[in-house]
């Protein structure tokens, strides 16, 4: 897979998944706090998921590291960073630090300004992802 074809497929996945999951933060506050609160209460959770973030982000890192170029690329390749970075945090520092951080951050007191991160960032890149996948001359026409 060449890299503008990497970039259009992986903007497109992780556009549409953070779309998603952006839009079901918006209609399920609650449950989405609780289930935060429950994953770093559960070690072995927090562990086995912070584990697939690492492996997620290092995928990402090792098939599209580009730093130059249009902003899409760059986008994705940022993202597969910060994926990886924050999954490697999760593993190596304890729950209570996170949670800990969640609170400065007043993580549930600005969840809708939280929630509206990955939207933004979903909205951008599945954008990007579907019209550099358009043929150049519908493009145009644009």
């Amino acid at each position: 897979m060449n890299n503008n074809n990497a970039t259009i497929f992986l903007s497109k996945l992780i556009g549409i998944a953070e779309i998603l999951v952006a839009l079901s933060m918006f209609m399920h506050k609650q449950a989405f706090i609780a289930l935060l609160t429950a994953m770093l209460q559960d070690r072995p959770l927090l562990f086995l998921i912070s584990i697939i973030m690492v492996i997620a982000g290092l995928a990402i890192v090792l098939c599209h590291n580009i730093w130059s170029g249009r902003a899409l690329p760059v986008v994705v390749t940022l993202f597969g960073w910060a994926i990886m970075i924050k999954g490697l945090l999760s593993l190596f520092f304890a729950p209570e630090m996170i949670i800990s951080a969640l609170g400065t951050l007043h993580f549930e007191e600005y969840f809708y300004l939280y929630a509206a991160a990955p939207l933004i960032l979903g909205l951008y890149l599945a954008y990007g992802g579907f019209r550099s996948s358009l043929p150049s001359s519908a493009r145009s026409r644009r």
